[in-house]
């Protein structure tokens, strides 16, 4: 059965000023309905303004974006964002609330959500993330991690098709960055929404089923994860860190060892060293 196509960027272009440089350039790639896509690439390479220009913060100059079957325009935007939902690098750029509570209410409020149905959802979202025990805490007294989490079951209150993280982690350490993501992979699967991992963290694309390479505004590769692990050289040349069970398993190779497969984490390496250990 083919997959509905969720999100759609046709020949987009875009710029910030008529004098400004083309931030992105004659861009074109599809979401599928309860995919998992990574958009990877270094500072300014144009993956931000890609996360803007499908949540509707921003429109083409050039090219169109069809979501869920709509164009975006300002007509549409409305139901666009009831669709497309977006959590950004600095939670506390999204608090609006007193309490954690308020906070996850605010967008089913606007949307004119019965208050039944609110409750249920608080509850709901809350408990997808964790975070069913601070409902009543201030926001200002949790963690990073714990803000992030409650960032996301904002956005999951009002059930939207798709979920973008832009640079989500960015501020958290490593642990954190490691529970946010099993967090919205569970989350992903439960809801099943599409996820848009926007990020220049190359170990956090391991979990998606592609992976775009943006550079200089422009599409550099499209793949998967284990295939972009195999262009180390290249993906150095253009400002991204590889991960280091990449750089291992690539020493390893080079030191005459048979690693077939281009393990994405320490368990695979781990199995495929046991693999080979079992051979000899």
């Amino acid at each position: 059965m083919e997959r509905q196509r969720m999100i759609e960027f046709k020949n987009v272009s875009f710029r910030y000023g008529e004098d400004e440089p083309w931030v992105l350039k004659n861009c074109s790639f599809v979401v599928y309905e309860n995919e998992w896509l990574a958009i990877i690439g270094h500072n300014g390479s144009g993956k931000s303004t890609i996360a803007k220009l499908m949540n509707g913060l921003l429109f083409p100059q050039e090219g169109e974006i069809v979501i869920h079957g709509k164009p975006v325009n300002e007509e549409t935007i409305w139901d666009i964002r009831k669709d497309v939902g977006m959590v950004f690098q600095n939670p506390d750029n999204q608090f609006v609330g007193t309490t954690v509570q308020d906070d996850v209410a605010f967008g089913m409020e606007n949307r004119g959500i019965p208050r039944e149905e609110m409750v249920k959802r608080i509850d709901r979202s809350l408990t997808a993330v964790g975070m069913q025990d601070y409902r009543m805490t201030e926001p200002h007294r949790l963690s990073g991690g714990q803000k992030q989490r409650v960032a996301i079951a904002g956005v999951l209150a009002v059930s939207p098709k798709a979920l973008i993280l832009d640079e989500a982690t960015a501020m958290l350490d490593p642990r954190g960055r490691k529970e946010i993501m099993k967090t919205v992979s569970a989350v992903m699967r439960e809801n099943k929404l599409s996820l848009i991992t926007i990020t220049h963290d190359l170990q956090e694309v391991v979990q998606a089923e592609r992976v775009i390479v943006m550079n200089h505004g422009v599409i550099w590769d499209e793949t998967t994860p284990r295939e972009i692990f195999t262009k180390q050289k290249a993906l150095r040349e253009i400002g991204l860190d590889v991960p280091f069970v990449a750089i291992l398993t690539d020493e390893l190779k080079k030191n005459g060892m048979n690693v077939t497969n281009e393990p994405l984490n320490q368990e695979e390496l781990l199995e495929e060293l046991w693999t080979l250990h079992s051979k000899t």
